[in-house]
């Protein structure tokens, strides 16, 4: 009898631990999570520079996600380097955002600070973030080519984890007739 009571209560410690690591795990979201309803539609029939322009302006942002554990994929633009490492990034949805195209709506911009420098080979490198998401306007300052820019975004994930990608599943694709389409092509 003593012995069953300890494999139920074996069992049970068991199940208990389970469910709180279960609970832990990161919840993958897409893009699309972060946007408005106007937004998507646009988006989903290939028009990121007009889901960009719309009147909502992406100040729109998910509270349903915040302070969950998350997972994005997106392509880093970093805010805050020191050659090859990377203090703070924007995780963007598309190859060109914020320096070569339009700037996304902020609802689909994250300001990414990782848990450790992240050692980052290329600008728009796609990367995978986990981490608390935290909804809410900041300015970041971006240098790029061309100067200064100043670039807001609607979520930020401290502590992050980053991991390098090969692809991200729902990144947007420019029109054929884009100018920018060589961003898009894919690496042989």
């Amino acid at each position: 009898m003593d012995n069953r009571l300890k494999t139920v209560a074996l069992a049970a410690a068991v199940f208990v631990s389970t469910a709180v690591e279960a609970s832990a795990a990161p919840t993958h979201i897409f893009w699309k999570d972060l946007r408005p309803a106007t937004q998507a539609i646009a988006e989903d029939a290939n028009l990121p520079m007009i889901a960009a322009k719309l009147p909502d302006h992406g100040e729109t942002l998910s509270l349903n996600l915040q302070d969950k554990t998350i997972q994005l994929a997106g392509y880093a633009l970093p805010v805050d380097r020191d050659g090859d490492l990377v203090y703070q990034f924007l995780l963007v949805p598309w190859t060109g955002a914020c320096s070569h195209m339009p700037t996304p709506p902020p609802n689909q911009i994250v300001l990414v600070t990782p848990a450790h420098p992240y050692k980052m080979a290329q600008v728009y490198q796609p990367v995978s973030v986990t981490g608390a998401l935290q909804p809410g306007l900041e300015k970041s300052q971006l240098f790029i080519l061309d100067g200064v820019s100043i670039v807001q975004s609607g979520y930020t994930v401290r502590k992050a984890e980053v991991t390098s990608v090969d692809t991200v599943p729902d990144t947007v694709t420019l029109p054929v007739n884009s100018p920018w389409n060589f961003l898009n092509k894919k690496k042989n």
